[in-house]
């Protein structure tokens, strides 16, 4: 179909635009087997610049044809000419009947296509090929079907509790944790630098038999292989008394430590699975036992006044990254949180 279309074009628009498509293709094509050590493209480059190259000495040799008329065209002008002298003895000649299908005599100059006007519609037509195909992918629905990362929802619309109104630090929002934990580099923090984050949520809870006094906001991103969940808790529990606690608790493997100049501890335990039924009863089933998950609780603030943060990761193996995998994410995430939750 494209083939017919370029026949149909005259000679000075075919001619300069295939040069012109030519050469873009054929440079491209090279650029890109030099830099990719490609011989395949290599030589399809070749192909194009080669094609490029004759329709160059074609339209050369039709310029030059134009300006120097060929012998036999002066030897056709010459023989009009004598034969346009009166002769001694004429002889009768039929006259030529006029009619519409007469053809002009070989004195007859034929007009000569607009060379000007056809370059500019050359160009004009090349430009409008190189704007369809600029526009054209970003009108036309793109078939890469590439995965994009999960973006955090938009929390303006939330209505807060009165907690995140009345505390004084005023409490971070779901929204604000989970734009800090939703990082482009949070999938090669955790180990596994090829996933895409699936979802990503922050939600503005109360910490539970508080009547709605204590903020608890929280944010969770899931990929394939891990899930990481941040909380900050607005109590007036510190880091000490909260590791009394885990003791008395099911949690494993508690070790204290610094992080950012903050007490700090970690501790294992069990995750909750609840599954819900959307059948005709609509009835859930048990609270199970789900996948252990490894947690940092950092206190909010160097002097430990209460209120803590909590760096959760598990999977649905069960399988755990290292214990130095959540201390990169507190170090990197905890920094961007807002600083008006420093006490």
């Amino acid at each position: 179909m494209l083939g017919f279309l370029l026949r149909l074009l005259p000679f000075w628009v075919r001619e300069p635009l295939l040069i012109a498509i030519g050469s873009v293709l054929g440079v491209r094509i090279m650029y890109l087997a030099v830099h990719d050590h490609d011989r395949v493209a290599a030589g399809l480059g070749v192909v194009f610049l080669v094609f490029t190259a004759i329709r160059v000495y074609v339209v050369v040799r039709a310029l030059r044809a134009r300006r120097n008329p060929s012998p036999a065209t002066s030897a056709d002008g010459a023989k009009a000419d004598a034969a346009a002298q009166p002769q001694p003895q004429p002889q009768p000649q039929a006259q030529p009947q006029a009619g519409a299908g007469s053809r002009p005599g070989p004195g007859t100059p034929e007009k000569e296509p607009n060379v000007w006007g056809q370059a500019i519609a050359a160009v004009a037509l090349f430009g409008a090929l190189a704007a369809a195909l600029w526009v054209g992918p970003r009108v036309m629905p793109s078939d890469d079907n590439t995965p994009q990362p999960a973006s955090c929802s938009d929390g303006e619309l939330e209505k807060l509790p009165k907690a995140y109104k009345e505390d004084t630090p005023q409490p971070v929002t779901g929204d604000e944790l989970c734009k800090a934990l939703n990082r482009p580099d949070l999938a090669e923090l955790l180990g596994t630098p090829g996933e895409t984050a699936t979802t990503a949520s922050g939600t503005s809870n109360t910490a539970p038999l508080t009547d709605g006094k204590v903020a608890q906001p929280e944010a969770e991103v899931r990929f394939d292989t891990y899930t990481v969940n941040v909380s900050a808790t607005y109590n007036d529990l510190t880091t000490d008394q909260y590791v009394k606690l885990m003791k008395y608790g099911n949690e494993q493997d508690i070790k204290t430590l610094t992080v950012l100049g903050r007490p700090a501890v970690f501790a294992s335990d069990h995750t909750m699975k609840l599954e819900i039924n959307l059948g005709s009863g609509g009835s859930g089933g048990p609270v199970e036992q789900g996948p252990l998950a490894r947690t940092l609780t950092v206190a909010l603030d160097r002097k430990d006044q209460g209120g803590y943060f909590d760096v959760t990761v598990w999977s649905e193996s069960g399988a755990l990254p290292d214990d130095s995998v959540l201390l990169g994410i507190a170090e990197k995430v905890l920094p961007t949180i807002p600083e008006r939750t420093a006490r």
